[in-house]
């Protein structure tokens, strides 16, 4: 990658206030303050200065800091793509194989969605991420899987300078017995280090490692299911589709053979649409390379009989029977309910007593689908888009 290059790069100035969300604040944080403790554990168990170990332990701690913040802001900033707003396809008989999106007054290409958050139509939509406050995509999705890759390395690297801080800072101030361990903080060591480490040094560190420690479990995880679906060529929401497509073939028996297109056949050649040296992926968002017994409308059409199969399903209307206020964990319908709220950032929709939903899937305490709107309703959602 080009480390010289620009640092961020922002279509418009108001690209800044995607900083002033919860998640871009908790993220930054969590760096922050790991950051910091591990420099100032450094200097006070492996002091730089002094020998080449400690100096080469506090570059690469500097190193972690600086990549970690380069991929993230990157990801914030540099965002997804879009498909521009009114797009159509060249060959205007493609257009019966797409969707059309009423909100970007346009066509959706070949692999993108349409975001609620964004209010675009994303290139590759892979989802939108609290954390960056932004969707991850065509544009973002190497230096996204980077910052995934490099937070843990560098929190694991950060905890093992905490947990030797403690060690060494408290291992002359604590005397085992077979029964009793004594902890004597007020004890003075023989050689005093740079910088005292008293109680709120001790409880600062622990409080650190902890996020360290946490960071590095939940992160990773995130990390090896993003590796999972770029190996594969795929999205998050790709591989739903991908499921789905196999569900209805089966539940129709329509004996079709559904081949994922964009799967290259080999996971460095997949691998390679993604990651590159110049840190621009491959393509320009809406042709892509596809496997050799499809075509590029091939995930097109599919989503197409899934919408068809979709109207199908939600033909069946059920009645509320409870008021509901769209709360994303309503503790008043229950524990169950509460506790397997879907991990999903769609709308919840506010219900009375007696209204009609069309549901097209659903489970044990929740269903997806949509309120069916009285003239009233209609009336008013057509006056708000007016």
């Amino acid at each position: 990658m080009k480390f010289l290059s620009t640092f961020v790069a922002f279509e418009n100035l108001h690209e800044v206030r995607r900083l002033c969300h919860w998640g871009p604040i908790i993220a930054l944080s969590v760096i922050a303050i790991c950051s910091t403790m591990a420099m100032l554990d450094s200097i006070i168990w492996y002091w730089p200065l002094d020998t080449t170990g400690g100096s080469i332990n506090f570059i690469m701690l500097i190193n972690w800091t600086v990549l970690i913040l380069y991929n993230y802001f990157n990801a914030m900033f540099v965002g997804p793509g879009y498909i521009p707003l009114g797009w159509k396809p060249e060959n205007q008989h493609d257009a019966q194989y797409l969707q059309y999106c009423r909100v970007c007054q346009g066509y959706k290409a070949p692999r993108s969605h349409h975001c609620r958050k964004c209010n675009r139509c994303v290139m590759k939509m892979d989802h939108h991420c609290p954390w960056i406050n932004n969707c991850c995509g065509h544009l973002n999705h190497a230096y996204f899987t980077s910052f995934l890759l490099l937070a843990p390395l560098g929190c694991s690297h950060a905890a093992i300078i905490f947990i030797m801080t403690m060690y060494t800072q408290l291992y002359e101030r604590i005397s085992f017995g077979w029964s009793t361990v004594k902890i004597d903080m007020s004890a003075v060591r023989q050689f005093q280090p740079l910088m005292p480490f008293s109680v709120p040094a001790f409880a600062a560190t622990l409080f650190a490692l902890g996020l360290a420690l946490g960071t590095t479990i939940a992160v990773g995880m995130l990390f090896f299911i993003q590796m999972k679906v770029i190996l594969r060529n795929k999205t998050s929401i790709e591989s739903w589709i991908e499921e789905k497509a196999k569900d209805r073939i089966q539940h129709y028996q329509t004996g079709e053979e559904f081949i994922f297109p964009y799967d290259l056949g080999g996971r460095w050649l997949n691998f390679k649409q993604v990651f590159t040296w110049s840190g621009t992926p491959k393509g320009d968002g809406i042709v892509w390379p596809i496997h050799p017994k499809c075509h590029q409308h091939t995930l097109t059409i599919e989503q197409l009989k899934q919408k068809a199969d979709k109207r199908v399903r939600s033909q069946v209307q059920y009645q509320v029977v409870e008021d509901y206020n769209g709360a994303c964990c309503p503790l008043s319908k229950g524990l169950q309910t509460f506790f397997r709220t879907p991990c999903t950032e769609e709308p919840r929709i506010s219900l009375s007593k007696g209204d009609i939903i069309l549901a097209t899937r659903g489970t044990k305490w929740w269903m997806y689908g949509d309120k069916v709107l009285n003239e009233e309703e209609t009336k008013g959602k057509l006056f708000k888009s007016l």
